[in-house]
């Protein structure tokens, strides 16, 4: 009977010992998960969605040409001075003294030459002096007939110079023709551009952008967009700093900046970068895009002066 009992009880205290180590277990357990499952909620960076101006283009090339030139044929032994070429002169100077004659200018403009055709033998004993008035230039251009309706005299044009792509000019639209050319199927258009200072040179290649269908819309920068299939899809935080994923409608792309068409309004914020951290629903620590984050002091050694 003493025996029975002990066994008894060493199997209940065994038992006891499992139920307290597992009471244990679990307690710890869960202290530790509700320690380290409150994480902060990710840094992401955010935008608010703003008014900007948006305007469609057609581009071209075209050949600029001076508004007003004028060439003189002469013999190379009638000349009497060397010719001062490319040098700007003014109207009623004297540009070419000959045996006979003298040659006037006309109007302002800067003196140049052409040679003819060195297979020609006139070549040898002419030369023909051109005078260049290039304070205005006229680029004539043809513009696809299916963008015809969108083209108005007067409207603005951004101009590129082949040669130096970092500056840009601006020009006008000087006149459209009346009818569509039937051969091209374009509507030839000429384009206008002060060129006072004569920084662009007759003949140079320039790159044509007309502006039309100018208008004001909100914008997001294009890292925002969630494309999935033909759906398109933004991250929207609410004043709880909480994220919904709201559809929109987009338009035109330029230099990283989008038009939004519909699905957000003027003044609401928008997830910027850190899509991959942010999830729907979810809370998220605002952090305002282009603003700079606190450098890290780590492994910065203490600069204090001794006495």
């Amino acid at each position: 009977m003493k025996r029975s009992t002990k066994i008894t009880s060493i199997v209940l205290i065994f038992f006891f010992i499992i139920a307290a180590v597992i009471i244990a277990r679990t307690m710890i357990g869960n202290h530790f998960q509700k320690k380290f499952s409150k994480r902060p909620p990710p840094g992401i960076i955010v935008k608010v969605v703003e008014q900007k101006l948006f305007q469609n283009t057609i581009e071209t090339f075209g050949t600029a040409v001076p508004v007003q030139i004028k060439s003189f044929n002469i013999e190379k032994y009638e000349i009497l001075e060397p010719i001062k070429f490319n040098t700007k002169v003014k109207t009623g100077d004297v540009i070419a003294k000959l045996k006979n004659r003298n040659i006037t200018t006309p109007f302002d403009g800067i003196i140049g030459k052409r040679d003819f055709s060195n297979d020609i033998d006139v070549s040898q004993s002419s030369i023909i002096l051109n005078l260049e008035d290039t304070s205005v230039l006229f680029v004539d251009v043809d513009i696809p007939e299916t963008f015809a309706s969108f083209v108005k005299k007067g409207q603005t044009v951004d101009i590129k110079f082949s040669g130096n792509a970092l500056k840009k000019y601006s020009g006008t639209v000087e006149s459209t023709a009346s009818r569509i050319d039937t051969n091209k199927r374009s509507l030839p258009v000429r384009i206008k551009l002060n060129n006072p200072n004569n920084e662009l040179l007759s003949g140079s290649l320039l790159e044509i952008s007309i502006n039309y269908n100018e208008r004001n819309s909100l914008s997001i920068l294009d890292t925002s967009l969630i494309m999935e299939g033909d759906n398109v899809y933004v991250y929207k935080v609410d004043k709880e700093n909480t994220v919904k994923k709201v559809s929109v409608e987009i338009g035109l792309r330029k230099k990283g900046i989008v038009e939004i068409k519909s699905g957000l309004e003027d003044g609401d914020t928008v997830v910027a970068e850190g899509l991959k951290k942010t999830r729907p629903n979810g809370k998220i620590k605002p952090i305002k895009y282009g603003s700079k984050q606190n450098s890290s002091g780590w492994g910065k050694k203490d600069k204090s002066t001794k006495e």
